[in-house]
């Protein structure tokens, strides 16, 4: 497949990734590191707001960051949402996972919230899943999401301390770690980011091709 040439003269195609999170922006990289992309996030743009999210599912909310920040950036976004969902508790936290806790809770007062409301819950009823959508948008409107999800169960108390959110108290039943305790290498492959991004991966070339090619003239 012929390759874009991007703004820069390194080859490399420009893409923003819609968050200010550098745990997230470090998993999203290091998937998608073997394509010809060039990094940026939100802080590396003066201005620009947050996006609210208010959709319905994660998918909603993943499609609306992404072509919002596409058209502010004037550059290809990529933006997820994603959160824990847990049958206990009706599907909770779901969309909710970010601001469970409140606006400015921190990760810890988050897990902490669940596992208060989790106490009576005994083993053997404590299904969860990890649920992800990623959506890529272009600048001029044109956009597609791929989805992940990954289940496991909640724990009785946190361990690890890799990760970021909700990962200190997500058991894994078939490795027998929280997905803290998982070095970044197995959650790269495991995780439900991972695996909607890996399927954003192998549909990244064709889109990118499809929805720059009347931004980038020169084509080699």
């Amino acid at each position: 497949m012929e390759e874009l040439r991007s703004r820069e003269t390194d080859n490399s195609i420009e893409i923003v990734v819609a968050t200010r999170n550098r745990g997230k922006l470090r998993e999203i990289k290091s998937i998608l590191i073997p394509l010809p992309l060039k990094f940026f996030s939100l802080d590396d743009f003066a201005g620009i707001p947050e996006v609210v999210e208010d959709g319905a599912t994660f998918a909603e909310n993943a499609e609306k960051k992404a072509t919002i920040i596409a058209g502010l950036a004037n550059r290809p976004a990529i933006a997820d949402d994603s959160g824990l969902t847990i049958d206990a508790l009706e599907g909770r936290p779901g969309v909710y996972s970010s601001r469970y806790a409140g606006e400015n809770a921190t990760d810890k007062e988050r897990w902490q919230k669940v596992l208060d409301e989790m106490a009576d819950v005994p083993d053997g009823k404590r299904q969860a899943s990890f649920k992800c959508a990623v959506a890529i948008a272009s600048p001029g409107g044109k956009f597609q999401v791929v989805e992940g999800e990954c289940p496991g169960t909640i724990a009785f108390k946190p361990r690890g301390t890799g990760g970021f959110g909700y990962d200190p108290i997500f058991f894994l039943p078939e490795l027998g770690k929280t997905m803290a305790e998982l070095d970044p290498g197995v959650k790269n492959r495991i995780s439900h980011r991972a695996r909607a991004l890996e399927k954003l991966k192998r549909i990244l070339p064709g889109f990118l091709h499809l929805s720059l090619a009347i931004l980038l003239p020169v084509m080699v």
